[in-house]
């Protein structure tokens, strides 16, 4: 997360624990309750915003690979959310299954299933790219 967007997160944090006191039951469970909003907002903020990160120019693709990567990337924007997201998020950057869950909120059985099927939907779209070159 940006530094600049911790102190805009802290505060959404507080307005909305703020707004949300009266369902707080118990007095005694103000930090665990405040953890989990913190949690929830943190979660919301890494589904609404993809970790991206430019790679320095001296970072080449190995020869002949660029196409290939090109081709991986294309189709993996092609398939449904669900799993595009899960996927993007293993194989470019190489969160575990219990991360992945962390992150998206999903349980861990979903993500497994997501990434099954994601998988076998995009050996499918290269292999269709690759029988019509």
């Amino acid at each position: 997360m940006p530094p600049g967007e911790v102190d805009d997160l802290a505060q959404d944090v507080f307005l909305l624990a703020l707004r949300r006191l009266s369902t707080l039951r118990d007095a005694a469970a103000f930090a665990p309750w405040l953890a989990m909003i913190t949690r929830n907002r943190a979660n919301d903020y890494h589904r609404r915003s993809p970790q991206t990160a430019e790679l320095p120019e001296e970072v080449a693709a190995p020869a002949g690979g660029e196409a290939e990567a090109i081709a991986a990337l294309t189709a993996i924007q092609g398939l449904p959310d669900a799993y595009r997201e899960t996927l993007a998020l293993r194989l470019v950057e190489g969160m575990s299954g219990p991360e992945i869950a962390e992150r998206t909120g999903l349980t861990p059985a979903s993500v497994r299933v997501n990434l099954h099927r994601g998988m076998k939907m995009l050996r499918e779209k290269l292999a269709r790219r690759d029988a019509h070159e």
